[in-house]
């Protein structure tokens, strides 16, 4: 039996050539179809120059193990969770390594519904079935059809959007050469198409699997520069820039200023409410104080889960939640199938922007100001797990409470910290935010640094 070190917690990820090769996609196209008793899958691929290849290899183990497919080409991933429910599919997968190195790529794997399958849910089923690489004899082979989806999505997004209430508004779009680019070429479009007045601006706007301008990660600093030029140079009311798979989406707001998704998630999180007071909102642990107010000054009950979209997911349909949003920039649709997209967040804040006829700076600055926050922190260490029990036992000494929904999150009164180890990577993840106080929460941020480093 060969094992198979590309599954991870929630998806599949891996090196090419090393743990991820046609092989092994072929296996897994096999193991999910026999898994799943799968009649019919949606597949999709990003723009990576080996994400064709691979999904060749994923198909043809996908109709080997009596699966029909569906082929949406070059698609982001909430394409995939588009399309799944949309053709009554079995589940869907999309090819993709989103932000990872050049020389990786991966699978994001849905069930019926675009339902998560994760470690919880599946995914290590899967994996022990393609390890062992002995199938049940199936006697008839799926078919393939190619299906263009773009129009139908396009139509679906929209609907997102306040038309009637657009004011004219111009917006830097940046793809970094990922995979959004085709779908926002049918949204612009169609807006054209309604006399929408809303003008985009191009930047790193074509799909190259090369990656001319760097990977499309931009949480990376070296990385937000073209998007924050372009909106300072064209006057742009805001600016958006994606990851590869266009499943996180970034803001930056008219003087080219990037918003950490911290502050988007209680943006959103305060729209929603005004539509559909009562509601629940789900957010990640890392960075909370900012969310809670919000969404307990508008009306609204906010539920905390761990961090990461299975997660997520799983307690957006548990609690029945309207949205759900981490400061990863991961935002939660309940009328998306409880999944995440990075396309309805721009909508939605251009509708905010609309309505509200102000910039998105003023929007976000009494929040940013009121609740300032670090940024994640990523630190390497060696002994990650024991440098995060001793900073544990540290702060339980001292008699504080230690919330260990995720890592740890630690409430000291006019500050916070939550810190976590990285699944995949010998890393500690820190967070830090205080209450209206910038200096304190730099001086703890920096505390918190010298703990983490001490042996």
């Amino acid at each position: 039996m060969t094992k198979l070190t590309c599954f991870k917690a929630y998806d599949i990820r891996g090196k090419l050539g090393e743990s991820l090769n046609e092989d092994v996609a072929y296996r897994i196209g096999r193991a999910f179809a026999q898994q799943l008793g799968a009649k019919k899958v949606v597949v999709g691929a990003d723009i990576r120059e080996s994400s064709n290849a691979l999904k060749a290899a994923l198909t043809e183990g996908l109709t080997d193990g009596g699966a029909n497919v569906v082929d949406i080409g070059l698609a982001g991933t909430e394409e995939v969770y588009f399309a799944t429910p949309f053709f009554g599919a079995c589940g869907g997968i999309e090819i993709t390594a989103s932000h990872n190195p050049i020389d990786y790529n991966g699978m994001k794997l849905v069930g019926r519904d675009s339902k998560p399958i994760s470690g919880d849910s599946g995914l290590f089923d899967i994996k022990l079935l393609a390890e062992n690489n002995d199938f049940a004899v199936v006697t008839h082979k799926g078919t393939v059809e190619y299906k263009d989806t773009k129009p139908d999505f396009s139509k679906f997004l929209l609907r997102f959007l306040n038309i009637d209430a657009m004011t004219p508004k111009r917006v830097v779009i940046n793809p970094g050469n990922g995979t959004a680019g085709p779908l926002l070429d049918v949204l612009e479009a169609s807006l054209k198409a309604q006399n929408v007045p809303v003008e985009f601006i191009k930047v790193h706007f074509e799909p190259d699997g090369t990656f001319p301008n760097g990977i499309p990660n931009p949480l990376l600093m070296e990385n937000r520069s073209a998007t924050s030029d372009a909106v300072i140079a064209n006057n742009a009311d805001f600016g958006i820039a994606w990851d590869g798979d266009f499943d996180r989406c970034f803001l930056f707001d008219e003087q080219g200023s990037f918003i950490e998704g911290y502050y988007i998630v209680g943006l959103l999180a305060e729209a929603f409410l005004s539509s559909n007071p009562n509601s629940k909102i789900i957010h990640d642990p890392r960075l909370t104080w900012n969310t809670i107010d919000i969404v307990q000054s508008n009306g609204g009950i906010p539920i905390q889960s761990k961090t990461g979209h299975a997660f997520i997911k799983e307690r957006m349909r548990l609690e029945d939640a309207i949205y759900g949003g981490e400061m990863s920039a991961h935002h939660y649709f309940r009328d998306f199938y409880y999944c995440d997209s990075g396309m309805i967040p721009w909508l939605l804040t251009l509708n905010l922007l609309c309505k509200s006829n102000t910039s998105l700076s003023n929007l976000v600055s009494d929040r940013v100001n009121a609740f300032p926050a670090s940024g994640e922190i990523n630190l390497t260490l060696n002994n990650a797990s024991k440098k995060l029990a001793a900073i544990s036992e540290h702060f339980e000494r001292d008699g504080f409470h230690i919330d260990k929904t995720d890592g740890i999150s630690v409430d000291l009164g006019e500050w916070r910290f939550n810190l976590r180890t990285s699944n995949t990577e010998p890393l500690v993840r820190l967070n830090v935010e205080s209450r209206n106080d910038i200096p304190l929460m730099k001086n703890m941020t920096d505390l918190l640094i010298k703990m983490i480093k001490t042996s």
